[in-house]
This record gives C-alpha cells, sequence and structure tokens, in this order.
C-alpha cells in the first residue's frame, strides 16, 4: 500500500514537471508578448496571416497584410514574425 501512493506521486510529480509546468511558462511568455506588442510589429496570427501592426485598442488589433485591412482579437496573434525566423 505504501509502495502505490509513493508511485502514484512519483508519477503525479513527473507529470507536472515535464506536462503543466512548461505549458504555463509557454502561456505566461505569450500574455507578456501580446501585451507588449506596439505599432509596426511583424506578426503573425494563429490562422496563419502574416501582417503589421497597424492600430492598437484594449483587446483588438488592426493588421495590414498584402493592401487588405483586418481587425482582429489580440489573442489571435500567435507569434511576430522575427520569432519565427529565430526559430528555424
Amino acid at each position: 500500500m505504501p509502495q502505490q501512493i509513493i508511485m502514484l506521486v512519483l508519477i503525479l510529480v513527473v507529470f507536472y514537471f515535464f506536462m503543466i509546468r512548461p505549458q504555463m511558462k509557454k502561456q505566461k511568455e505569450l500574455k507578456k508578448f501580446r501585451e507588449n506588442m506596439k505599432v509596426g510589429d511583424k506578426v503573425v496570427t494563429i490562422g496563419g496571416i502574416h501582417g503589421k501592426i497597424l492600430e492598437l485598442a484594449d483587446s483588438t488589433i488592426l493588421i495590414s497584410s498584402e493592401g487588405t485591412k483586418i481587425r482582429l482579437e489580440k489573442s489571435a496573434i500567435a507569434s511576430s514574425t522575427e520569432d519565427q525566423l529565430m526559430a528555424k
């Protein structure tokens, strides 16, 4: 019985460090990125649209992509194009 409890606790600790903690860190970084966006930044949306920020509001942004202007929620921004270039 005590060995089963120890195994269960060990599994939970491993699960926390390999699954939950990295996800929380990634969410924190994404939130910080979205708060620090500024006009002129080049971004990529969750849907894969590349564009340049023209205007920022409380919860929305206006981006320009190949002559088209699109208003999106800030939560729809996945990353900046600079981040994607560094990842390659």
